[in-house]
């Protein structure tokens, strides 16, 4: 118990710590995820104004607060995550999980027949410290992300997943292949240096 309390110390030390997390803070900001999906929109260019956008585990809420910005008014954005999440003006937000056919269906209503520019995804399951255990969750959470942009996502539009590089990863780099045109790997400065962590953007989908 003693070495998990230490453990839980350290991490606690090192996110104080953290630049991305003191600049969350002053930017006002949920999370220093943010900043992760403002660098890769920087480079790629993926939110414009006017554009319908899904944001898969979307609680706290920082991509949301990025990508509501990024749309303007005349845009959507809809969250969802299992958690419930503080509103976020502008924000269509179902707490919900979307393997359900009921939350599934109150998007699609939401939605109003609208398809999909860009679906997000930053994802990540609880981690038990088992590596293969953790990897297998993380894995079966991107295939229901894409799952989910198969559909709803618009001919010619944008996916981005965070996954974790490992078993599974390069089946599931080939998968999404098939289904776009253009698929990267992003590695933003925000996403920790020791961490598996890394995010694969799809571009084009071939409906």
């Amino acid at each position: 118990m003693a070495k998990r309390g230490g453990s839980s110390q350290q991490w606690l030390q090192r996110h104080v710590a953290d630049e991305y997390v003191k600049r969350a803070q002053a930017d006002g900001y949920r999370s220093r995820a943010a900043y992760k999906l403002l660098e890769i929109n920087d480079r790629d260019h993926l939110l414009h104004s006017g554009q319908v956008v899904v944001d898969l585990g979307a609680t706290p809420g920082g991509w949301c607060q990025v990508a509501v910005k990024k749309v303007g008014g005349k845009g959507q954005v809809f969250g969802l995550d299992i958690l419930p999440m503080s509103s976020i003006a502008g924000v269509n937000f179902i707490q919900g999980d979307f393997r359900e056919d009921e939350v599934m269906e109150e998007l699609l209503s939401a939605l109003e027949n609208q398809p999909v520019d860009l679906v997000l995804s930053d994802m990540a399951p609880n981690i038990t410290g088992l590596k293969a255990v953790d990897q297998s969750k993380s894995m079966y959470l991107t295939e229901l992300a894409l799952d989910f942009s198969r559909q709803t996502l618009k001919p010619g539009g944008d996916f981005l997943v965070k996954t974790f590089q490992g078993e599974g990863f390069d089946e599931y780099s080939r998968e999404m292949k098939k289904c776009f045109t253009k698929v990267v790997v992003r590695k933003p400065k925000a996403s920790r240096p020791q961490s598996r962590e890394v995010y694969l953007l799809g571009r084009g989908y071939k409906a």
